[in-house]
């Protein structure tokens, strides 16, 4: 078990929306410190300037693999799904734990990711890092003990790359692997073309809206004979609401080796 001394923080996509915020989360709680800040544009110029309008001492870098030599106690990613792969075997190849706020990644390069950490001994945790995130994927979880038949919908930006979204995807296999849903129509039963009814995650159904004007958004339709359920996560443009999950992430993380899955699994373990 680690001690208590205070956690070097790697951010990864510092200038990024989120980024942005856990650089300024970072400077004000209590037993974290910022180690490094990587991003693309603004190299050599102090983070805290660029962000929170003062100095904090520490120099933006394009090379991720050098701040990681320099050894950060954790990483914590948030760029894009074109290079979180890489980032994350970076972190772990060097024994460093890390925080996936990244889309983007399977279920195929979930179980290396795991491999990966627990070869180097070290833990790794990826999902969707709100509280309020959280509660929906805890309380979905329950309703699909009792309720066969259930979708999930998500909206994004029309450019949003990853359809479906991280959240959805991890809402949709989790669920299934509680209770996996009824198929009330075998696809050779239908008319018209099958991908109408959206894609297969996991043995659920999940459909993917990408639109101008449309907020980050997951919810999962419980329906029976009579009556329908609907659990509904908005993101409403504040990208704070990621900062608090990620560094209790963080935290656990350097507790043990392997993945942890979710946010969920940390609030509600």
């Amino acid at each position: 078990m680690p001690s208590e001394e205070t956690i070097a923080i790697c951010v990864s996509g510092a200038l990024g929306g989120v980024g942005r915020r856990l650089v300024a989360g970072v400077d004000a709680a209590e037993g974290f410190t910022l180690h490094s800040a990587v991003a693309r544009r603004e190299a050599g110029r102090d983070v805290g300037e660029v962000v929170l309008g003062r100095p904090l001492g520490v120099p933006i870098t394009g090379d991720l693999a050098a701040a990681l030599d320099a050894g950060p106690d954790v990483l914590i990613d948030y760029t894009h799904p074109s290079v979180v792969r890489q980032n994350v075997d970076l972190a772990l190849s060097r024994g460093i734990p890390v925080v996936i706020g990244t889309t983007g990644l399977f279920d195929a390069d979930f179980e290396e990711i795991d491999e990966a950490s627990r070869r180097a001994g070290v833990g790794a945790a990826t999902g969707n890092f709100s509280v309020t995130a959280a509660l929906l994927q805890h309380l979905a979880r329950i309703a699909a003990r009792h309720v066969p038949q259930w979708e999930v919908i998500e909206y994004g930006k029309a450019d949003k790359p990853d359809v479906p979204s991280g959240t959805a995807r991890e809402l949709a296999e989790m669920l299934a692997r509680e209770a996996a849903p009824d198929v009330p129509l075998p696809e050779d039963e239908l008319i018209g073309p099958r991908e109408a009814r959206g894609a297969e995650v996991g043995g659920a159904r999940v459909h993917s809206v990408r639109l101008p004007g449309s907020s980050p958004c997951v919810e999962v339709l419980f329906g029976m004979p009579g009556e329908r359920l609907i659990i509904r996560h908005d993101e409403q443009s504040d990208s704070g609401i990621f900062v608090e999950g990620s560094l209790l992430a963080a935290r656990r993380v350097r507790e043990r080796a392997g993945l942890i899955r979710g946010l969920d699994s940390l609030l509600f373990a």
